[in-house]
Formats: structure tokens, C-alpha cells, sequence
């Protein structure tokens, strides 16, 4: 009986190992066994932006694990000079009233290096059905579209975004695009290190969420349904680049409001120096700037 049992122990610590050596570079990595995207080099050709708005969860350092990629994007825009007609505020990185009250802070420390901010309005705090009452945000946002053509860059849940097309459907042929911070392939979990760094669980480090879709899965899945066209920025598209300390010290020199937002990185900084191993975070949110900005500079697939 006992030789019984420590062959069956042998057996099952056997599997376990054959096992384990099978998954390991998934569980290191977070990336299951997919064929390879077929890219194509600096993406299709798209219009310039023309009017642009923006919907934004910004939190900036609401606390020691609220990421600062929504204000690094609308500085980006803003000091480029983008013709930002407008922003709504929704939710996720924080509750709505933290993201219309840091956003509100981010413009009036703009307004301080002589920079003027496009108005903002208050949207939707949280998923809604489709005859809820309007927000201010929704409001704003249908009238921009109601003016002209529009570029749509959401860098939180779709939740106003298709608030308005949903409720007005022949506004979607002044949707130019909408340019979301969203997506993955199957599989593909969101761990940062990703075998490189030095983070919790022998190098693993925490696990992140597609938060944008997670936050409103429904607002997502509608989007899918509009007949606009939809660019995602996925987790992948920001996985080159690194905001490190020394950034943030350049940041911090350049005017009352880029300091602003260096200052509310720095936490965020600190926990991916620590938890997750890296060197310094990805900024997600400010690449889908940079694509509205130049989409030459990036590489696309369907």
C-alpha cells in the first residue's frame, strides 16, 4: 500500500512538472500560442483628424495605483495645438465626479502656461441603458457631431460614445472614427512584465484588465455595431514604450501644467518600479494621442 502510494505521488508530481514546463512561458508571458498578426507597416491611409473629442476616464494620481496616461494624452493633444471642440468625462480609472474633477484641474493648469483648454462636460458615471437621461457630456458630444465631422478619441468605457449613437443613428456618418484604447487577442493576459522585470511571484508581477472593456462590455459590444469605422489601440500598441523617471523630471520643466502631471505619475511610477519590475510604465492611453497625431508611426491589423 505504501509503495502504492508513493507511485502514484511520483506519478502525479510527474504530471504536474510536465505540465507546468507546457504552460510556463504563457504563465511568464501572459501570451497564449497564436499565429502572428500580419502587419501592415505604417497602416492603411486615414484622413487627417480634423475636430477632435475626447472622452476620457482621467484620474492622474487619484491614488498610489491610478495610472496618469488620460492627462499625459490631452496635454499631448492640446500642446500639439489638435482641435479638441470638446471633452466629456465618464469613469473607470475613478468614480465620475474624480475624473470631471481632475480634468477640470488638468485644463486650469493649462490655462496657467497660457494654453486654452477646449470646454469639458460631466458624462455618465456609470454603464446605462439606452433611455436613461442624458448627461451634459452626452449632450455636448451629440451637438459636436450635430456640427460637423469628428474624430472620437475614447480613452475610457464607450459608455457616452454610444449613449449618442445609439440614441442618433444618422450621426454616425459624421464619426471621421473613433480612435479606442481597447483590445487583445485570445488568451492574452495583461501581466507587464511579461518575463522581463523583476516583479512579484518570481518575475510574474500583477495582473492588469482590459479595464475599458470590462467597465462597460455592452457599450463595447454596440460600438462593434455602428457603422463607423473603430481603430483599437490595444494593450500590445504600448508595450515599446516606457515613461521612466528621467521623463518625468524633463516633464516636470516644461510649464505649470506638465509639472502638474508629473507630480500625480510619480506614485504610479513607483508601483510598476516595484510590483510589476520595469524600469518605468506604459502609457497606454497617450499612444492613442500619438496615433490621432501621426498614424503613420504605428503598424495595423484587422
Amino acid at each position: 500500500m505504501f509503495r502504492f502510494r508513493t507511485i502514484a505521488i511520483v506519478l502525479l508530481l510527474a504530471i504536474v512538472a510536465a505540465f507546468a514546463a507546457a504552460q510556463w512561458g504563457q504563465w511568464q508571458t501572459g501570451r497564449a500560442a497564436l499565429r502572428p498578426l500580419k502587419l501592415m507597416p505604417g497602416g492603411p491611409a486615414v484622413a487627417p483628424p480634423g475636430r477632435i473629442w475626447i472622452d476620457t476616464d482621467a484620474a492622474c494620481g487619484a491614488t498610489t495605483r491610478t495610472d496618469p496616461d488620460d492627462c499625459l494624452a490631452i496635454l499631448w493633444l492640446v500642446e500639439r495645438g489638435a482641435d479638441i471642440v470638446g471633452i466629456s468625462t465618464s469613469f473607470g480609472n475613478a468614480p465620475g465626479d474624480v475624473v470631471a474633477d481632475r480634468t477640470a484641474a488638468l485644463l486650469a493648469q493649462m490655462a496657467l502656461d497660457g494654453m486654452p483648454g477646449p470646454p469639458v462636460f460631466r458624462g455618465l458615471g456609470a454603464p446605462t441603458a439606452p433611455a436613461a437621461p442624458k448627461s451634459p457630456g452626452v449632450t455636448a458630444l451629440q451637438a459636436a457631431l450635430e456640427a460637423g465631422p469628428l474624430t472620437i478619441l475614447a480613452l475610457g468605457p464607450l459608455t457616452n460614445v454610444t449613449a449618442v449613437l445609439e440614441r442618433r443613428p444618422d450621426l454616425q456618418r459624421n464619426v471621421t472614427r473613433i480612435v479606442a484604447v481597447m483590445g487583445h487577442r485570445p488568451g492574452h493576459l495583461f501581466h507587464p512584465t511579461e518575463g522581463k522585470g523583476s516583479g512579484a511571484m518570481f518575475g510574474h508581477g500583477p495582473i492588469f484588465r482590459d479595464l475599458n472593456v470590462s467597465m462597460d462590455p455592452e457599450a463595447v459590444g454596440a460600438a462593434l455595431t455602428l457603422q463607423v469605422p473603430i481603430i483599437l489601440i490595444p494593450y500590445d500598441a504600448a508595450r515599446e514604450t516606457l515613461i521612466t523617471g528621467a521623463d518625468l523630471d524633463l516633464l516636470a520643466r516644461k510649464g505649470a501644467a506638465s509639472a502638474w502631471v508629473a507630480r500625480r505619475a510619480r506614485d504610479w511610477l513607483t508601483f510598476w518600479n516595484n510590483e510589476v519590475g520595469l524600469p518605468g510604465f506604459y502609457p497606454f492611453d497617450w499612444i492613442a494621442a500619438a496615433y490621432v497625431t501621426d498614424p503613420s508611426m504605428f503598424s495595423c491589423a484587422p
